[in-house]
């Protein structure tokens, strides 16, 4: 077993994939360590899951600040004290720009099939609604590096998930996140045994 490798994660709302997370690192041995979890956002469930399990947490909200860039430096210069090795975009919905003094590995995970449907714009609901708007037989999720540019980092991992007759957003997008719940991990576990 490697050594836990220390970990931050980027939320904006619900936190299922933080939980998930959690999750894996007590029940699958995941080889990461949370030591912190950064918001977008002041009341989400994100929060209250993070401070369950006892990670520290802070709130960086995108209107407190005057720019794109003020508003990273903030996170970047709060998260550089839990030195991190991995940075994890789990439903965070703000342009992040890694800090020049991370020598780590950032993923992000998108719902949906990489390079389709993906961008700025392109979250949560917002994806599902355009595949079965575009009535595409197969969607999914991808894990990817985090660049500069929204969703164009090189790709690590995807899974396909079948869009069903009679499937609305809500469907689709349950399928969707269970396979996420897979994949994340799996993919976390292949950066780090690559390293």
């Amino acid at each position: 077993m490697p050594d836990p490798v220390n970990t931050v994660v980027l939320l904006s709302g619900g936190g299922r994939t933080l939980e998930n997370l959690i999750d894996k690192v007590s029940s699958e041995n995941l080889p990461i360590n949370i030591n912190a979890v950064v918001s977008s956002r002041k009341i989400v469930r994100g929060l209250e899951i993070a401070e369950a399990a006892n990670i520290d947490t802070n709130v960086f909200q995108r209107n407190k600040y005057s720019s794109v860039s003020e508003h990273n430096k903030a996170i970047n210069t709060w998260i550089s004290s839990y030195e991190p090795e991995l940075i994890l975009l789990a439903g965070y919905l703000c342009f992040y720009h890694l800090p020049e003094w991370f020598k780590g590995i950032a993923l992000n995970i998108h719902p949906a099939l990489l390079p389709k449907y993906g961008g700025k714009g392109f979250y949560g609901e917002r994806v599902h609604r355009a595949v079965l708007d575009n009535n595409d037989a197969v969607t999914g999720c991808t894990v990817h590096h985090v660049t500069d540019e929204y969703d164009a980092g090189s790709i690590v991992a995807q899974c396909e998930v079948r869009v069903l007759p009679g499937d609305d957003i809500d469907t689709l997008a349950a399928r969707v996140f269970d396979a996420e719940c897979k994949l994340f991990p799996e993919a976390i576990r292949k950066v780090i045994a690559d390293r």
